[in-house]
């Protein structure tokens, strides 16, 4: 099954209690869940339960928002990597902020793993998902350019936001190079998984793919950019039309139920 952007992004688009919550109030919660996952203690028996709480009560968000699972599972899986490779190595390594250790095994080369360092690992594996789990929820739940419009109302400078603003707008055409160069690939028979082709032309494919983007995506900025000036653009004139929005009595409502759980987590 392929999954382009444009059909992630339709997810945004639904209509559920929590894809009409005020964009503020998203970011907000989402940046308060991050700080408070990750500004528990490395160690302490109570986290995990502290976190399975924050992580049962986004499931129930994302359920309630009746969002493709499969989805959701593709793009909590695309920033996994990121993580893991740190928390993989946590076994291995001896942290400074703890005092004994216990040797679990030993492995050749003079390497331990330790029951600390696993649990320490284990400890930021929960924090990790925890946080994934909110951008993914937040990012399936609210279009693009409202996200970009949100962000300038809570204060985001405008030269920042201005940027989101034209990423948001390229992401699309530049997905749409990739797969006019991916499409160009296969009719030539290019298969990155074919096993008979040798591993390092294969990289080298990859590479002159990967370059090709790029140059692709300067030029793409330079003809924009002189457009944009023969348009009048301008330091004086760069801005974002925002349109008013008050916050709701379920806005508020979402916001102070999920500071409850927070601190109910936190006392626990």
């Amino acid at each position: 099954m392929q999954i382009t952007l444009t059909d992630i992004e339709r997810e945004s688009y639904k209509n559920s209690p929590v894809h009409g919550l005020d964009g503020r109030v998203e970011i907000l919660v989402t940046i308060a869940i991050i700080v408070f996952a990750v500004s528990l203690p490395r160690i302490d028996d109570s986290n995990f339960i502290r976190l399975a709480i924050i992580e049962l009560y986004l499931i129930i968000l994302i359920l309630l928002a009746r969002l493709n699972l499969f989805y959701v599972l593709v793009r909590f899986l695309a920033v996994l990597p990121f993580g893991l490779s740190i928390v993989l190595i946590q076994p291995f390594v001896r942290q400074p902020f703890i005092d004994t250790f216990t040797v679990y095994t030993e492995l050749p080369l003079g390497i331990t793993m330790t029951y600390e360092g696993t649990y320490f690992g284990l400890t930021l594996l929960a924090k990790y998902t925890v946080c994934v789990t909110a951008i993914v929820l937040l990012s399936s739940t609210m279009k693009m350019n409202e996200m970009v419009v949100s962000a300038r109302r809570l204060g985001i400078p405008r030269e920042f936001t201005l940027l989101l603003t034209m990423m948001v707008r390229y992401l699309f055409v530049f997905w749409i190079m990739l797969k006019r160069i991916r499409t160009a690939q296969q009719t030539r028979l290019f298969d990155i998984w074919n096993k008979n082709a040798p591993r390092r032309w294969i990289l080298e494919q990859v590479g002159y793919t990967i370059s090709s983007l790029f140059i692709r995506s300067y030029e793409q900025g330079e003809r924009t950019y002189i457009s944009m000036l023969c348009r009048g653009y301008g330091n004086d004139t760069a801005n974002i039309y925002m349109h008013s929005n008050k916050l709701r009595f379920k806005d508020v409502f979402f916001f102070l139920a999920t500071t409850v759980i927070l601190i109910f987590s936190a006392v626990m």
